[in-house]
């Protein structure tokens, strides 16, 4: 799940039940609902590998399609909402009479221009020229930084980005924020580590870089010359950026300041003139996130050629928009960026990258259609009545720990009682009327959006913070807790199986959809979200002893993920990711807990076809997790997720639970096992 904290601004031996005949598999199949026994591998120790356990059938039988770096169950319901919203673009298309700036036109007409493949070829590179030009004729330092204004409201951000969001220390109003950035490759660390593997990655962006030039016209060497001072650039850039987990710190990350006081610190960079040119007037109070990244900026832009960074906005230019304009930079794109990085080695069709371009552009208006046609009211009440047994289950929890005072008691439960809970679908949608979509002009069209979205971002700040707003479409297979609005939001799109279904039984529920709210709502209790207050604020509430006895359960977690080797000899930064295996520890203990809960009001638990609750509800978590990745794809997700590999969230999540112990009997000799003194609780 995703960790949203600015919305900001994604884991032995046979029981009774293991070694049913083929019949009885089959009526195994028929009565567990969401429990797909022919998908697991009975073959498995489930103490040596409760993920194989329960997923190996499925593995084998579902390889990773072609064009996946990673292939599990948000990438299949992903494929099913492309087809449903196929089917929006197409009932949009059979209508003549639409309304210009009504959600059918946009997206039919947005889709249509991105499909006129004859149109983008004969074009070419012509939609980005006059951006280009405007750089080429720039000639002096001062104009590049009216250059980045414009460039930033179309949707690209040399050097840096800055965008609104609450105030971290007044949850109430939303401020300006400067955040590090400018980078081309996905993390700093790219630029700075000296390992083979990231080495080799560098060298193939460079030249990557360099065949990027040579298809808008340069000689080799000339190209070859401009993919140096890009990485120069950048390479400076990012030795100047924060790492991922020192921008876990939320309190390293808020730096208040005014706008004369950022001019004083970076006097080389004229950020009053940029503030005027992104009609930025609130310039009081500003979170500049990262301020030595700035200092740094500020040294290399005063130090680097105007030619040379001339080139790097140009490039920035090209690499936003590669993937918009002709096949032959659709290719060198994808090559660098899917195949190099990911391993991907088939490019998806043309109307499947057209519809997620549509949804990633038009994502609420198509999210309002989506609803309407897809999304069943009954699903909200039944989650809205889970989250309140998850919610007491974790008041409950709270109440019994043994290792935090009353006072600090107190104060969490305030904290659960207040977060407030979004299912479904916004109630007020975003008007997208005045966006203007042509069926001619794919690369404007997505410039539109990007100007629309981008000026309703820095049009909140110095106001007041909008509550209802959603900080993630319907349509979207996630769900997320935001920290500064106390809230754990839940779209339509996850409420199906293997998440969620209304016809399976509550162990299977509360093992899949059940941990899921339980994981958001341990976000806000995690060594992140604790520091945030029930309004939202950045504010200590803990004792200093209770604070100190909580990292020090947290470590059991850390150590255990560190030690998880996932890849030859690769491990998980349990640093990195301790916030999401937080989630997850609290998010199975609590979920459990309410279940519990269930069976005292609708009755005792009971086998289903051999199968006990406990094991269901195992199952059902484990399931949910299972995907196929690409060697290179892990690589990237041990470096730039803060979530673990499925396959850990699996093994190490139930590793810790006491009753899986007992479900699947497991022993000190399976590899799996961890002694009862060494297993994390937390929440």
């Amino acid at each position: 799940m995703k960790f949203t904290a600015k919305l900001l601004m994604a884991a032995t031996l046979f029981s009774a039940a293991c070694g049913p005949t083929t019949s009885t598999k089959q009526k195994d199949m028929k009565k567990v609902v969401g429990i797909e026994i022919s998908n697991m591998d009975k073959h498995e120790v489930p103490g040596n590998n409760f993920y194989e356990y329960a997923n190996g059938g499925w593995l084998q039988k579902n390889p990773i399609p072609a064009e996946y770096s990673r292939y599990g169950n948000f990438a299949i319901l992903g494929k099913k909402n492309q087809k449903e919203i196929k089917s929006i673009i197409e009932d949009a298309a059979k209508k003549s009479d639409l309304a210009i700036g009504s959600p059918e036109q946009q997206i039919r007409d947005f889709y249509k221009s991105g499909m006129d493949t004859v149109l983008i070829e004969k074009l070419g590179m012509d939609p980005i020229l006059p951006m280009l030009e405007q750089v080429n004729d720039i000639d002096n330092k001062a104009d590049l930084v009216d250059m980045q204004a414009y460039l930033n409201m179309n949707g690209a951000f040399p050097l840096f980005g800055v965008f609104s969001s609450q105030d971290d220390k007044n949850s109430t109003q939303v401020i300006a924020n400067l955040s590090q950035g400018g980078l081309g490759l996905p993390d700093r660390d790219y630029y700075t580590k000296d390992d083979e593997r990231t080495k080799k990655i560098r060298a193939a962006y460079l030249q990557y870089i360099q065949n990027m030039f040579v298809l808008t016209g340069d000689t080799k060497e000339i190209a070859a010359n401009k993919a140096k001072s890009i990485m120069n650039i950048e390479t400076t850039l990012a030795k100047a950026s924060m790492t991922m987990l020192e921008r876990r710190d939320p309190n390293a990350t808020y730096n208040i300041k005014s706008l004369k006081e950022i001019a004083k610190e970076v006097p080389e960079y004229d950020f009053t003139r940029y503030f005027k040119d992104l009609k930025i007037k609130q310039v009081e109070r500003i979170n500049v996130r990262q301020p030595k990244f700035f200092i740094g900026m500020g040294k290399m832009f005063n130090s680097t050629s105007l030619k040379d960074l001339k080139t790097y906005f140009a490039w920035n230019i090209i690499n936003e928009n590669a993937g918009k304009l002709s096949k032959k930079f659709v290719d060198e794109t994808f090559h660098f960026y899917s195949t190099t990085l990911s391993g991907v080695s088939k490019m998806r069709p043309r109307w499947k990258r057209i519809i997620s371009s549509t949804n990633g552009n038009l994502g609420n208006p198509v999210g309002k259609l989506y609803v309407a046609k897809y999304f069943p009211a009954e699903s909200k009440k039944q989650m809205i009545a889970l989250v309140s047994n998850l919610r007491l289950a974790l008041k409950e929890s709270i109440e019994n720990l043994d290792w935090m005072c009353a006072e600090t008691k107190a104060k969490a439960e305030e904290k659960l009682a207040a977060i407030n809970l979004k299912v479904g679908y916004p109630n007020i949608w975003i008007d997208y009327s005045s966006v203007v979509i042509e069926p001619n002009s794919y690369v404007q069209n997505t410039w539109n959006c990007a100007a629309f979205s981008y000026r309703r971002n820095l049009d909140k700040i110095g106001k007041p913070v909008d509550r209802e707003e959603w900080g993630m479409n319907p349509q979207t297979v996630n769900a997320y807790y935001n920290p500064n609005m106390n809230e754990i939001v839940f779209p339509a799109a996850i409420l199906q199986p293997p998440f969620f279904d209304p016809k399976a039984d509550d162990a299977v529920n509360y093992g899949a959809i059940g941990v899921i709210i339980g994981h958001e709502m341990t976000h806000g209790f995690d060594d992140q979200g604790r520091l945030y207050d029930k309004e939202g604020n950045l504010h200590n509430w803990w004792t200093k002893e209770d604070a100190k006895k909580f990292k020090e359960k947290t470590q059991l977690l850390v150590k255990e993920y560190n030690n998880y080797v996932v890849l030859d000899s690769l491990h998980i930064n349990g640093e990195l990711t301790l916030g999401e295996n937080i989630a997850d520890n609290g998010g199975l203990f609590i979920s459990y807990a309410a279940l519990q809960k269930s069976y005292e009001q609708n009755g005792p638990a009971k086998d289903v076809d051999g199968l006990s609750s406990d094991q269901r509800f195992l199952l059902s978590y484990a399931q949910v997790w299972r995907q196929h990745i690409r060697p290179k794809a892990l690589m990237r997700n041990l470096q730039e997720d803060v979530h673990s590999p499925g396959i850990a969230r699996v093994n190490v999540g139930v590793a810790n639970l006491p009753w899986w112990y007992s479900a699947f009997n497991v022993t000190p000799k399976d590899s799996l096992y961890i002694a009862p003194k060494d297993r994390a609780k937390i929440w």
